[in-house]
């Protein structure tokens, strides 16, 4: 499960910040999980269906907002975190199940090129969103973007007078024996992420001899982030026996003391993933029209500037405005590892079925 949800639950009630964060699992008042139907429901009125992961999150007066000002009554099917969403976005190309999709990342994203899931977008992506294109690829529509990194618990380092690691190579040191957690890549996005960022700085020679080093040096394996966060990690819920755990840049943000000066967590910055979502229409929509106006709303700059309070990721538009805690405290890497999403498309099953008998067996 993606941090967006399960952190806000977690902490948001004791957070200086003072985030609101509605459960990405309960539907809005206007929203709907019921199939996805045809763009015109019964009574006549116009809709546009939205297939998306779990943790989609706008806020309710932006949804009344986009309703509003197209006439689209906004319906939302949810269908599980980021890999579920692909799968079924992959299974149901020829009977789509609505307009528009958002929530495929990069390590998904070559699947539904692959296949044709979806068609070129109409929209005009804001300044900075040329950054996070992919080549060949007009159908996938950048909407924000985030990193996966390696968290620290600060207050546990302090108290053992132990230096915080820094790099991959750090991690597999005698003295950070039995610290890290980290997720599945077969059941994790997070997981995967953190995978493919061990093949990018060890290359496709090397990765599985680091995997061997950190699984000697006691790594725990856990199958989604709520599992890690909620028992393992010391400075989440479960206030668990591992210090270092993978999860996101922006998770420092979210342990910020009262005063706003210091945060209890730390993102190790040479540790990260870059992860890019993407937004399209979907091939065969009953309301292309609506799927456009859909992307556009999600790249207007009220809602740009909603996800990182909502998201917990950071806007693809680069003049948007950032809440101070997150600039401050879960900057982005300064250069994080990167995997070209058609080498993950051709590789990612074998890199995860490796992994698996390497690590989890």
């Amino acid at each position: 499960m993606r941090i967006k949800h399960t952190i806000a639950v977690a902490i948001a009630a004791a957070s200086a910040l003072g985030l609101a964060a509605c459960s990405a699992s309960t539907p809005a008042p206007a929203e709907s999980k019921e199939g996805a139907a045809a763009s015109t429901p019964a009574g006549g009125e116009k809709s546009v269906t939205v297939v998306t992961h779990e943790s989609f999150n706008v806020p309710d007066d932006l949804k009344a907002d986009f309703e509003a000002q197209t006439g689209y009554k906004l319906t939302i099917v949810e269908q599980g975190d980021a890999g579920e969403l692909t799968n079924a976005l992959a299974l149901s190309k020829d009977a789509p199940l609505g307009d528009a999709f958002f929530g495929v990342d990069n390590t998904f994203a070559s699947r539904l090129i692959d296949e044709g899931v979806t068609v070129p977008a109409t929209v005009t992506l804001p300044a900075g969103a040329e950054n996070f294109t992919i080549e060949g690829a007009p159908g996938l529509v950048p909407v924000d973007m985030g990193d996966v990194c390696i968290n620290a618990d600060k207050t546990w380092y302090a108290e053992k007078n132990l230096p915080l690691p820094a790099t991959f190579e750090d991690l597999v040191k005698p003295e950070y024996k039995d610290q890290l957690v980290v997720m599945n890549p077969a059941s994790s996005s997070p997981g995967l992420a953190f995978l493919l960022a061990t093949v990018s700085h060890f290359g496709e020679d090397g990765y599985l001899n680091y995997w061997k080093q950190l699984k000697e040096n006691g790594v725990k394996v856990t199958a989604g982030w709520s599992d890690a966060f909620g028992t393992d990690f010391s400075a989440g819920e479960g206030k668990g026996a591992y210090p270092l755990m993978v999860s996101y840049a922006s998770s420092p943000s979210y342990f910020v003391n009262e005063a706003g000066t210091e945060a209890s967590v730390a993102n190790l910055d040479q540790t990260c993933f870059r992860q890019v979502e993407y937004a399209g229409v979907l091939a065969g929509a009953k309301n292309p029209e609506g799927a456009n106006k859909f992307l556009e709303w999600m790249l207007s700059t009220p809602v740009q500037e909603s996800i990182p309070d909502n998201m917990y990721m950071y806007p693809v538009m680069s003049e948007a405005a950032l809440p101070e805690a997150l600039v401050k405290f879960g900057p982005l890497s300064s250069k994080p590892e990167f995997v070209a999403p058609a080498e993950i498309g051709k590789h990612r099953t074998e890199w995860i079925e490796a992994w698996t008998e390497a690590v989890a067996q």
